[in-house]
């Protein structure tokens, strides 16, 4: 099942555009969401969730509508947008008693048991969460009331390592053990190399690919060779060349692997064919 379908979606700014982006998120799977900072990633989500006004396009979370359907939609989804913000100087326990008014089928025992399972103080205010402990509780918040769709904008961004792969782990253990379903936006390749089942790649606001990552990563190669082997035929089929000391590196497509017989081709990964095509 589809928990969401996006076709055809634009929204104009002076200085960007984000045009006929369409893709879609099959249920129990994450999707990693990726393209360079300003790539329109974070205006994307914004449309999807109705709090950015998108000029035209279709938007459907589990079959439904958002603009016919909203309410009850966001009762069945959570977002996380970068660094969580609440109240600073009140407590988890204050923010959890005027977040659960909001929803329906709230539970307060698996509130309670994910607050414990995070390691979370109900009595701590929110200045004294480092980052990471405070996406936990945002993460707790919105386990709390069975949300089967998580939209997380760049969640990751800035916890040290050991944090970042800790979140990743629960991400996976919502689609595995929860059954739910996670849209990812980030511009850290390693973390969706670990748990992506998807990729959307978003460049200058249009949808460059939206396939799942291994067809995606399997598309590419990356070429090592000597300058004195190529030739004008072969070098514009390289994605992001480079040149240095007489070795000539770069990005090539599968499907043109045929054509660099003697050069040295290897596996390419998510950073890799995301600094190629950004250089271009």
């Amino acid at each position: 099942m589809e928990v969401l379908t996006i076709q055809h979606l634009h929204k104009k700014y002076p200085a960007f555009w984000l045009k006929d982006v369409s893709f879609n998120l099959q249920q129990g799977r994450i999707m990693g969401f990726i393209g360079r900072n300003g790539a329109g990633k974070t205006t994307t989500l914004k449309s999807m969730l109705n709090l950015v006004h998108a000029d035209s396009g279709e938007i459907r979370f589990f079959g439904l509508e958002m603009k016919e359907n909203e309410f009850e939609i966001k009762q069945r989804i959570s977002f996380i947008f970068g660094s969580v913000n609440y109240y600073q100087q009140k407590t988890l326990k204050t923010i959890a008693e005027v977040y659960k008014r909001f929803y329906k089928t709230w539970d307060e025992p698996i509130y309670r048991d994910y607050m414990e399972r995070f390691a979370l103080d109900p009595q701590k205010k929110i200045s004294q969460l480092s980052q990471g402990m405070s996406i936990k509780f945002a993460l707790a918040l919105a386990l709390s009331h069975h949300a089967e769709l998580f939209i997380l904008d760049e969640p990751t961004s800035g916890l040290d390592p050991v944090s970042r792969d800790e979140l990743l782990t629960i991400f996976t253990d919502l689609v595995d053990r929860e059954g739910a379903s996670i849209l990812f936006s980030t511009h850290i390749t390693s973390d969706l190399d670990k748990n992506a089942d998807d990729i959307t790649y978003l460049k200058n606001g249009e949808i460059l690919a939206s396939q799942d990552k291994r067809s995606f990563v399997d598309a590419y190669r990356m070429l090592q060779g000597s300058v004195d082997q190529m030739d004008d035929a072969l070098k514009v089929k390289i994605i992001g060349t480079a040149e240095r000391k007489g070795e000539i590196s770069g990005l090539i497509r599968t499907v043109d692997a045929a054509a660099f017989e003697g050069f040295a081709l290897s596996p390419a990964d998510l950073e890799s064919i995301m600094i190629h095509i950004e250089r271009g």
